[in-house]
């Protein structure tokens, strides 16, 4: 397994497109938005590579000073249970230390448990829930860095 980090570049055009492929297999939406969102801030793409295929990404972007919001990530159902999710998030929070940021941010949902139970194992807090603009609750974490 090959781990790609890109901070503050995006991807080559090819990683990119099998990043969003990705994510819209996992997600069910559309990634088009995802570029508009990070090109006006600092960020942080790490990419799963094996044998050139992209199977797994973790993403984030500074939300305010000194604070990393990580944003979405996904690992292809065929490759979980190899530690490539706890992989990708060790990696992105020692970046994260590494570039002055002293906490990280993230939101789920319950019906996203794998993901929850990931963030509370590296050491997130829940420090708040709230019901997003479709009406579904969201549980806000966050670790100390």
């Amino acid at each position: 397994m090959e781990y790609q980090e890109y901070a503050h570049v995006f991807p080559d055009p090819h990683t990119y497109q099998a990043m969003c492929w990705l994510h819209e297999n996992i997600f069910q939406q559309d990634a088009s938005f995802i570029k508009q969102v990070l090109s006006s801030r600092p960020f942080l793409i790490l990419i799963a590579v094996d044998y050139d295929n992209v199977v797994g990404y973790k993403i984030g972007y500074q939300d305010r000073p000194r604070r990393f919001y990580s944003w979405f990530g996904g690992v292809d159902p065929t490759y979980r249970g190899r530690g490539i999710a706890s992989e990708l998030m060790r990696r992105q929070h020692l970046w994260c230390r590494q570039n002055g940021y002293q906490t990280v941010r993230t939101y789920t949902k319950n019906k996203w448990r794998d993901m929850l139970i990931l963030n509370l194992r590296h050491g997130f807090d829940v420090i708040g829930t709230y019901t997003d603009s479709q009406g579904e609750p969201k549980i806000i974490l966050e670790k100390r860095l």
